[in-house]
């Protein structure tokens, strides 16, 4: 198991809302960019040439918000075994005094690249992606 996957992002002016701070949908997008970078720097070769991920849920929880020019660290991994085409992701932005303040548990289903089918996630394609619970 490889552990938990960081990136760091900064709010910038297209990434504002008309409350000042970053919009609900660029979080989403944020989220989505973590999943693909973790995949991207992790997967084996031939998963990531056979495989790709879509997003089927998002569960959202917002805690706080940041504002043009302040930065959030987002983590990101999974925990537990995948279901059948399915695992479970979890996503945490934390702010620069180091507080969660958007939590996210989202789903995303395997296909093969080529068929567009669903595939069933086997234990070697999901675990340098693992973090046992409680780490």
């Amino acid at each position: 198991m490889s552990g938990k996957f960081a990136k760091t992002f900064t709010a910038g002016a297209e990434h504002i809302d008309v409350m000042g701070h970053v919009n609900n949908a660029v979080w989403v997008q944020w989220i989505q960019d973590m999943a693909t970078a973790h995949w991207d720097a992790v997967a084996r070769p031939e998963d990531a040439r056979d495989f790709v991920w879509l997003v089927v849920r998002h569960e959202i929880d917002y805690r706080g918000n940041i504002s043009q020019g302040e930065s959030v660290t987002g983590e990101t991994w999974i925990e537990g075994d995948a279901h059948g085409a399915k695992s479970t992701r979890r996503v945490d932005f934390r702010n620069d005094a180091g507080k969660v303040i958007v939590s996210a548990l989202t789903t995303w289903a395997m296909l093969h690249r080529e068929t567009g089918r669903l595939a069933r996630v086997r234990p070697e394609i999901i675990a340098p992606f693992r973090v046992e619970q409680g780490n």
